[in-house]
Formats: structure tokens, C-alpha cells, sequence
């Protein structure tokens, strides 16, 4: 079996490092940072309201450097702006997607036309054996220490049961916070990794003071999982609020989901409800504090410019 390229081979970059993209903190500062440091970057393209604040992006990130970065795209009926935001993407030639929560069947076809990279999110060799058939150019390997919306698979296991099983790359997500971890995750036989919590304290992040500020607070055992937020297993950072509102879905919620006939909508409604309360969060002081981290939350004691968070992630690589 012939060996996948690296990342860094795969996009011509000088690190095998993806700065992961994060619902309401990526921006297109972070992203130029990221490019000038000898990584790649990718931003959700939902962080972006109107199609045309996500074209000023693009163009931005095109004007200041011609390194590769790439676009995060939900592709499931949860994303009513996904045909819109695929069109733009295609349109300005971003250099590779990301795609999230859903068949990306469209998107490879679409991207491969004019030689755009798409990459995968997975958490289990099904799917991962699905969008390689499909013809995806390489697998987001997310594992249960990932940030955010997480796998239920340790990074080792499912890192070897994908090279075990695939033959495209795999970039190995979720608890990469030093150069030691990123060297584990390429023994394994990984292409690369993405890596988002350690990045959510950097200066260039648009997030508030507090959310900061709790990444330093905080630590790995304060990190929990909720289905609570937005339908779906999530990890948070474990401030009184989350205690006080709990982490399971109540049993209206439950039996809502179970409704054939409700279901899509009201997955769509506790998704947009969920990021609403993230969104709040994030960008304002509140009691009603929602702030999504990962383990790798240990690692963050200051907050500081991304460039220092990659130069020391990167050393000795």
C-alpha cells in the first residue's frame, strides 16, 4: 500500500498542522497569523452572517498571504446556508473544505472540478471508509479529546483502526497541545493533526476577556461533556452555569427527538438554540456562561499572540 502524503507535503506547508476551524472564534487574523507561522488554518464558514462578509474574508486572508487555508462547512440540513456558502467557496477557489455533520458527496464533486481539496471530518471507520469511496482527499480523524463536538474513540485507537483500514491521509484531531503529541500522532501513522483549544486564548481570538481568561483559569478535569447545549455530545468548560442547567437532554427534549416527524426541526431549533447560548457566551460576560474547550485545556496557561502558541507547538518538529 502506497504511504499517504504528510500535510505539510499534501499542501505544501512547513508544519503538518491545521488551526482547527472554531464556531465563533477562528477569524481571518487568526488565520493570517497562522499562514505567516508555517501552518494552515481554516475558519467555519457559519462565523460569517451574510455570504458577502464571507467573500471580505476570503479576499482578506488572499491579500496578505498566498499559503493554503481552508473553509469548515456543515452540509447537513442543520446549515440552511450550505448550498449558498459551497457556490462562494467554489466561486473563489479557497484552497481546501472541511466538511462537518453530513454526506459530503456534493462538495467532493463540486471541489474536485477546479483541483479544491476537501477533508473530512470523521469519528469512526465507517464513515471514514464512505468518504474515501467518495473520493475525499483526506480524513479529519476526530477523537474523544477533541473540542467542541468530539468522537467517543481515544487518539491512538482510532488513529490505528483508520491507518489500519484507509489509504488516504488522516489528520489526527483532538488533544494535540505540544510537539510531543504531534510526534505520537505521525508515529501512529497520521498525515498531520488539527488543533483548536490551546488557540481559543490567543490574542487575535474575537472572543471575550472572560472566556480567556477561564482558559487559563481552568483545567482538563473542569472539561465535561454535554448533550444539553446543541442536541449533540459537546464539551464544555464545567462553570456553575452548565452545573446549574445540567448536561443530559431533558425528557421533553427527548421525546421530541424521538418524533419522526419533529425530529429535523427540532434538532435544527436545540442546534440554534445551543449556539446562540455559545454565542452569548463568547463574546459577553455573563452568568449564563458557555465556553466549549478540550482537554488540551491544561496546556493553556497565558494568554498570548498565536504566533507564540505555534512556535512552541511546532519546536523540535
Amino acid at each position: 500500500m502506497k504511504t499517504p502524503q504528510t500535510l505539510n507535503q499534501l499542501l505544501g506547508i512547513q508544519y503538518p498542522v491545521i488551526v482547527a476551524p472554531m464556531f465563533l472564534i477562528s477569524n481571518t487574523a487568526m488565520v493570517k497569523a497562522a499562514l505567516d507561522a508555517g501552518v494552515t488554518a481554516a475558519f467555519p464558514a457559519l462565523n460569517y452572517r451574510t455570504d458577502q462578509e464571507l467573500r471580505d474574508a476570503i479576499a482578506e486572508i488572499k491579500a496578505h498571504s498566498d499559503k493554503p487555508f481552508g473553509v469548515n462547512l456543515i452540509v447537513n440540513k442543520s446549515n440552511p446556508k450550505y448550498k449558498s456558502q459551497l457556490k462562494t467557496l467554489i466561486e473563489l477557489k479557497v484552497d481546501y473544505i472541511i466538511t462537518s455533520l453530513g454526506s459530503p458527496r456534493e462538495v467532493i464533486e463540486q471541489a474536485h472540478k477546479i483541483g479544491i481539496k476537501v477533508f473530512c471530518d470523521v469519528i469512526d471507520l465507517k464513515f471514514a471508509k464512505k468518504v474515501e469511496e467518495l473520493g475525499a482527499d483526506g480524513i479529519v480523524a476526530v477523537n474523544n479529546r477533541a473540542g467542541g463536538h468530539c468522537g467517543g474513540t481515544s487518539p491512538e485507537d482510532l488513529l490505528k483502526e483508520l491507518t489500519n483500514n484507509c489509504s488516504i491521509p488522516i489528520i489526527s484531531a483532538g488533544g494535540v497541545a505540544k510537539s510531543a503529541d504531534i510526534k505520537e500522532a505521525m508515529k501512529l501513522g497520521a498525515a498531520g493533526v488539527q488543533v483548536g483549544t490551546i488557540f481559543i486564548a490567543c490574542d487575535e481570538a474575537p472572543i471575550g476577556q472572560d472566556y480567556k481568561q477561564a482558559m487559563v483559569d481552568y483545567g482538563e478535569k473542569d472539561i465535561i461533556l454535554s448533550t444539553k447545549i446543541s442536541g449533540t455530545a459537546i464539551t464544555v468548560i464545567n462553570t456553575p452555569y452548565v452545573q446549574q442547567v445540567g448536561t443530559k437532554k431533558n425528557f421533553l427534549e427527548w421525546l421530541l427527538k424521538k418524533n419522526k416527524w419533529l425530529k429535523k426541526y427540532v434538532k435544527m431549533l436545540i442546534m440554534y438554540n445551543g449556539m446562540k447560548k455559545i454565542e452569548k457566551a463568547a463574546f459577553s460576560a455573563t452568568y449564563q456562561n458557555v465556553w466549549v474547550a478540550g482537554p488540551a485545556i491544561e496546556s493553556v496557561k497565558s494568554i498570548r499572540p498565536l504566533k507564540e502558541i505555534i512556535a512552541d507547538l511546532v519546536k523540535g518538529l
